[in-house]
């Protein structure tokens, strides 16, 4: 009998409990369908719980995600109503940064011709990953405040870059591209002006690249990689950089492959788990509750969460018919449809159940 599979799932903030709601509809409609043994553990945890009483990651309810379950499903983080944000730094850097997901990886991947930006490239010029290393930089919120509120005022946050750090994010993207048959392997830093923290980025790339001899090691100045995904995306395949500028460049990528309600993403420590699946499209407060957020993320994010348990085929599914339902116009108007954020996630569902079978 199939070891049952336990997901925790927030629906986060604004957008989020209206996709990720139906995101669920799908993953339990393939799991029905394809006999998958899985148990949903919803989670009231967000701005509503922080309001109420405070909470953002309880730390029994940390423990027990961490010993029982294999993975999480996120929603957006992030509601006008706290604006320090404090419940979603919380809860995204406590598993994070908890759980050890150094690899933030998300695919950039345009499914239809008119989802493109560039007039010169289509949608089979655009398709490629990023490796972001996600436990430290700037991230790790090392720094501080002198004469705060004054003409001295003093601000300074930390570069933190360790070598195992580095290393192990490197060969993750390195592994990546040789288990998917990729040819070369491009890492964005600023070596040239962050002399210190990155020439360790440098230096430890070309390294490891050396484990790798069918792949081609690139090293690029991170302003220079954003031109070249503009000007020649079909020249990268796999990119790995660090915390800052991986944020910077995947929503670059996300507006590659047909804005954000097209990106998804996976917080992963290669070998262990639970993982944390998230869409990367934010809360978007302003069409919060109008049926109008793009459910397609959420059900990629769904596909590539399938996937990383071992279904493979399943995310191929999941993605193809995505695809389909934008070709025919069966979806939401950010990507040049008409459809309601329920409305495109039933299309969807009805495409995926079909090719199922």
């Amino acid at each position: 009998m199939a070891e049952t599979v336990r997901i925790a799932v927030i629906p986060g903030d604004g957008i989020g409990q209206e996709v990720i709601p139906e995101a669920i509809h799908l993953l339990r409609a393939i799991a029905e369908r394809r006999g998958l043994a899985l148990e949903l553990w919803p989670l009231d945890l967000g701005a509503d719980r922080y309001l109420r009483d405070g909470t953002t990651l309880p730390t029994k309810t940390f423990e027990e995600l961490r010993d029982t379950c294999q993975a999480i499903l996120v929603g957006a983080l992030g509601d006008p109503r706290v604006p320090s944000n404090e419940h979603a730094r919380d809860i995204l850097f406590g598993f994070r940064f908890g759980l050890d997901l150094y690899a933030n990886i998300r695919p950039v991947r345009c499914l239809a011709d008119r989802l493109s930006p560039l007039k010169a490239h289509g949608a089979d010029a655009i398709d490629l990953v990023v490796f972001r290393e996600n436990t430290e930089g700037l991230y790790v919120g090392v720094g501080g405040q002198v004469r705060r509120g004054t003409p001295d005022e003093i601000a300074i946050n930390e570069d933190i870059n360790t070598r195992k750090g580095v290393e192990r994010i490197l060969r993750a993207a390195f592994d990546h591209a040789v288990a998917h048959g990729k040819k070369r392997v491009h890492m964005a830093d600023k070596s040239n002006a962050m002399r210190h923290a990155h020439e360790l980025w440098l230096r430890a790339f070309r390294e490891v690249a050396r484990e790798y001899p069918t792949v081609e090691p690139v090293h690029v100045y991170v302003d220079a990689l954003c031109l070249y995904m503009v000007q020649d995306p079909r020249s990268i395949e796999v990119v790995v950089t660090c915390n800052l500028f991986g944020d910077i460049i995947t929503d670059l990528g996300a507006a590659l492959q047909g804005g954000l309600g097209m990106a998804a993403s996976m917080n992963v420590h290669p070998g262990r788990r639970p993982a944390l699946f998230e869409p990367v499209h934010g809360s978007a407060p302003n069409i919060a509750g109008q049926d109008l957020a793009n459910p397609f993320a959420s059900a990629l994010t769904v596909g590539m969460l399938l996937g990383w348990l071992g279904h493979q085929d399943l995310e191929g599914i999941v993605e193809r018919c995505v695809r389909d339902c934008v070709l025919a116009g069966e979806c939401t108007r950010d990507v040049g449809g008409a459809l309601g954020t329920r409305a495109a996630a039933e299309a969807l569902r009805g495409r995926v159940l079909r090719a199922l079978g």
